[in-house]
């Protein structure tokens, strides 16, 4: 997202501390990468805002990458489930609620708008392309997940024979990504809403 604020300026306050912790620290680094992507933050910007020295937070996180994949790690844990939408009653409320928590997980009061993996590191830099496709497997295993469920569906005589699983999750996928997008762009919750009730509607009879 773009902004014209620095990416320390939403942050704890600055200094260097001896200790630290390490939970505190992973979560600042969650919310600035966050709000400013990958790119977007710096070294520097990490050690202001957790107030500790560059080798302290190599030392913690290893590199900025690896406290890039940790902060993902943190992010994703208050997602769905592979599991959990595998368990769901039916496709089509796996799908429902996969884009109704897509809608409360970008528009939350007090957090940076938009998702991190939907929206996350979607043009970058020959030299991050390998977390940059990390992203992207974390974005086809959601998909593969709903396409998965859709075709026990189909095969369970729930939806038609004519359905197909891989389309069909990947339109619901990409109304997914679109909630983020359009987050970013200013969209409220309740317009999201409206977005989701209407991709519900071309369900397969």
């Amino acid at each position: 997202m773009t902004t014209n604020t620095s990416p320390t300026a939403d942050s704890k306050s600055p200094g260097r501390k001896s200790t630290f912790d390490r939970d505190d620290a992973l979560s600042i680094a969650l919310n600035l990468f966050w709000r400013h992507g990958y790119e977007g933050v710096s070294i520097t910007d990490l050690c202001q805002a957790i107030g500790i020295a560059p080798p302290s937070l190599y030392h913690a996180f290893g590199s900025k990458a690896d406290l890039y994949r940790s902060a993902l790690r943190l992010y994703a844990a208050g997602n769905l489930t592979v599991e959990e939408i595998a368990a769901m009653p039916s496709a089509r409320s796996a799908v429902q609620s996969v884009l109704a928590f897509g809608v409360k997980a970008v528009t939350q009061p007090g957090k940076p708008v938009g998702c991190m993996i939907s929206s996350g590191m979607l043009m970058v830099g020959v030299e991050n392309a390998d977390i940059a496709a990390e992203l992207r497997t974390m974005r086809a295993e959601l998909r593969e997940a709903l396409e998965q469920r859709i075709l026990c569906d189909v095969e369970a005589g729930l939806l038609p024979p004519t359905v197909d699983s891989a389309a069909l999750a990947r339109f619901y996928a990409t109304v997914l990504q679109g909630l983020s997008v359009a987050a970013v762009d200013g969209a409220e919750r309740a317009e999201l809403d409206l977005v989701v009730q209407a991709a519900m509607q071309a369900w397969p009879a």
